[in-house]
């Protein structure tokens, strides 16, 4: 199953993109781009990213003081 990037322009000054999964669910929403050049140069780094990226896990253990459940 293939995701699909999709590039846009909120029409004021900035271009953007979304990262959808196959069913349609934005994974994820780019922050802004001063123009379409670093946009579509933004998607490619994500793409060349994505499949190394490292997971951080930041969330409190059960049972700490933050109170979070895992």
């Amino acid at each position: 199953m293939i995701g699909a990037f999709e590039l846009f322009h909120d029409g004021n000054l900035s271009f953007g993109f979304t990262l959808k999964a196959p069913d349609g669910t934005v994974v994820a929403v780019s922050g802004p781009f001063p123009d379409k050049v670093s946009a579509v140069e933004g998607i490619r780094v994500v793409r060349e990213c994505a499949g190394m990226g490292l997971v951080t896990d930041l969330c409190p253990m059960p049972g700490d003081s933050h109170g979070g459940l895992v």
